[in-house]
């Protein structure tokens, strides 16, 4: 199995967890990485090139885009992985945070990938992996706004699957589990008992552990592999087995 060396990737929402893990993986498989994120880097990775944008902005994605033309000539891969979630029921939330989920969760993935299009047509072996959720398939409290936009992030995988394997473009999804990422610590520090709430987040995995960001990472790197130009439209998922597994009592 050939590596990813010399393969130029782009990563979006990179600064941290699940897209830090992606680029910290791509990078010590010997891709030439480049992260795109409004926020500054929490860790930044030797060789890792990073690029300050908002993915609510066409014009700040495609000069994101045009940077890595003007230094790498052409891209490999891209991980649409950006996105926010947001805690409540389909009673919770204004119109206007709906949108702004959808703006950013959704249409950031669509930007991205209209900028990215011409570089990946110019690539031997092009990928695009979008970041889906276990939230697409499982039904989970609290989530009804972030299941949605993740839900369409699964169906329009198939559909950019099937407009672009003529170009031999693969397009691929993973869908992670509860992954131990900033925003979950963030969120299990606001609850009255943070211990209890972290164990609440472990044991939704049948695994009784939340998923690690590099698991999530690995996911994409094996599909996004230049050898790998039969896995299309597919969903790999990476949930410690919230979705396969129902665990009762013998």
């Amino acid at each position: 199995m050939i590596g990813h060396d010399g393969r130029v990737v782009l990563v979006t929402g990179g600064a941290a967890g699940i897209g830090h893990a992606c680029a910290v993986t791509f990078a010590a498989a010997g891709a030439r990485v480049h992260v795109l994120d409004r926020d500054d880097p929490r860790e930044p990775v030797t060789d890792v090139t990073y690029h300050r944008a908002d993915l609510r902005d066409q014009a700040s994605v495609d000069a994101v885009v045009g940077r890595i033309e003007a230094t790498d000539g052409h891209l490999d891969v891209l991980v649409n992985n950006a996105g926010v979630s947001f805690v409540g029921d389909i009673e919770d939330g204004s119109e206007e945070q709906w949108h702004a989920l959808w703006d950013l969760n959704v249409l950031g993935y669509v930007r991205a990938t209209r900028a990215a299009l011409p570089l990946l047509r110019r690539s031997a072996a092009a990928s695009i992996i979008n970041m889906s959720s276990c939230t697409a398939a499982s039904g989970f409290r609290q989530r009804a706004l972030y299941s949605a936009t993740k839900g369409a992030i699964e169906s329009m995988t198939r559909s950019m699957a099937a407009d672009l394997v003529a170009e031999d473009i693969c397009v691929n999804a993973v869908n992670p589990g509860t992954v131990d990422t900033p925003f979950m610590a963030e969120l299990a520090a606001r609850a009255d008992d943070p211990e209890q709430r972290r164990r609440e987040f472990d044991e939704r995995q049948p695994t009784g552990r939340m998923v690690r960001p590099d698991e999530v990472a690995l996911a994409a790197l094996y599909l996004a592999h230049p050898a790998m130009r039969s896995s299309i439209g597919t969903v790999v998922t990476v949930d410690g087995g919230i979705a396969a597994l129902h665990l009762t009592r013998a």
